[in-house]
């Protein structure tokens, strides 16, 4: 039996999770996958797991089953993108390639000359899918982004599954690139069924705030049609029973704290009491930017707190640290002093459904609806360029359109009549 992609080459200019896992997908399918890794580092996804070198997640074992899970049935070639020569080879690739997959971000495909315009001139043919944190335009454009941030705290998903004075939810690796990698995978097939009726290529693009947004498409939807977050309509418990449950879950907290190994991937509090999360998963790149941003210069070249394996030694000393820094300023003070370090602050629908960067990509769409009129929804996730997904008509009402298919089938007004009669249709 053959494979569904059998004879389909695609290049995978990506690493550490959501993009290898739509390439994971072609090539589950029988896509021929070639996997670009760097010839110095590779994919740092390869040491993320526990018990691969850094790695500190997952369960701890000499297998690197995060890997595999990842990266099956793929081809592995070291080239240096940077060099102009191994751009030249990703060149020759793609002109022969069915599908390009990157999660570059947009300054660095230019830097690296990979932008679409770029690869489609060489074959017309490609199907060119690329990833993005917040999206390709907006001014967060270039921002770094996890699926810790962008697709799960920015989304507003922990702060809707939380009620006040509840513990926030804990979070697991990858856990949005998983969905991001399916759908993007799902552009990627779309696009190449487009292909076959028209022999034209096309760029798919998807942003792993928009797959958030999608996962909470229930409660997106109500905020965008009610303009409410559900502190609006939800009873608040008493003040006194709030304070009660967060001061027992204090040494709760200092506990798990206490077998941390990174105070830059973790939550904190600001002066009005909204939550912040950062995702600096190379803790060391973000250190001296971070201590600067929080004006606690005196911390970047302390010996105690100044290396991966010192912060862990010492967090009991360096958390309280950081708790009192982030409390002494409000949310909106401290968003300009963060720019360029992985953070997402917990979103309410209210500020989810008025995300600029949400805004700046399109990530709503607006239609006219026969009883409600001009009404606001959630877009498609899969952004396509030729062929994109539309809204063109809203949701039926209840067997609103059987007469019009039973007529498109060849039946008869006299039959329909009939099956009127009969209790087979209303």
């Amino acid at each position: 039996m053959s494979s569904a992609l059998a004879g389909i080459k695609v290049i995978d200019v990506s690493q550490v999770a959501a993009v290898p896992m739509a390439a994971r997908h072609l090539a589950d399918f029988g896509a021929d996958v070639l996997h670009i890794e760097n010839p110095k580092t590779g994919d740092s996804w390869r040491v993320y797991q526990a018990g691969q070198e850094t790695g500190r997640a997952g369960a701890p074992s000499e297998i690197n089953y995060n890997w595999e899970n990842f990266n099956r049935n793929k081809r592995s070639v070291t080239i240096d993108i940077s060099q102009k020569g191994g751009q030249d080879v990703i060149y020759k690739f793609v002109e022969t390639a069915d599908v390009f997959l990157t999660n570059l971000r947009p300054f660095e495909l230019e830097r690296y000359n990979m932008q679409y315009e770029t690869l489609s001139k060489l074959n017309p043919r490609l199907i060119y899918a690329a990833l993005t944190g917040f999206g390709k335009k907006g001014p967060e454009r270039d921002a770094p982004a996890y699926d810790a941030t962008a697709y799960w705290t920015r989304s507003g998903i922990p702060h809707m599954l939380t009620r006040r004075g509840m513990s926030q939810p804990g979070f697991r690796p990858a856990f949005g690139d998983n969905l991001a990698g399916l759908a993007l995978a799902y552009g990627v097939m779309t696009s190449l069924y487009v292909r076959e009726k028209t022999g034209k290529g096309q760029e798919v693009d998807l942003a792993l705030l928009h797959a958030g947004l999608y996962q909470l498409g229930f409660d997106v939807a109500g905020a965008l049609a009610t303009g409410l977050d559900f502190e609006d309509w939800w009873d608040e418990p008493p003040a006194e029973v709030v304070a009660a449950v967060e001061a027992a879950f204090v040494p709760l907290r200092a506990f798990y704290r206490s077998k941390a190994h990174n105070p830059l991937a973790g939550y904190y509090r600001t002066k009005d009491r909204r939550i912040i999360v950062f995702v600096a998963l190379q803790p060391d790149r973000y250190w001296g930017k971070f201590c600067r941003a929080i004006g606690r210069e005196d911390l970047e070249n302390d010996p105690r707190f100044n290396t991966i394996e010192g912060r862990e030694e010492n967090n009991a000393i360096l958390y309280p640290i950081l708790d009192e820094a982030f409390a002494k300023k409000t949310l909106g003070e401290w968003k300009p002093l963060l720019e360029g370090i992985p953070y997402a602050v917990h979103q309410n629908m209210r500020e989810v459904i008025n995300d600029p960067q949400a805004r700046a990509n399109d990530f709503f769409v607006a239609y006219d609806h026969p009883t409600h009129g001009r009404l606001e929804v959630l877009a498609n996730p899969v952004m396509l360029s030729e062929t994109p997904a539309t809204i063109r008509m809203a949701a039926p009402e209840v067997g609103q359109h059987t007469e019009e298919v039973l007529l498109e089938y060849g039946y008869t007004w006299e039959d329909i009549a009939q099956f009127k009669d009969k209790g087979i249709i209303a």
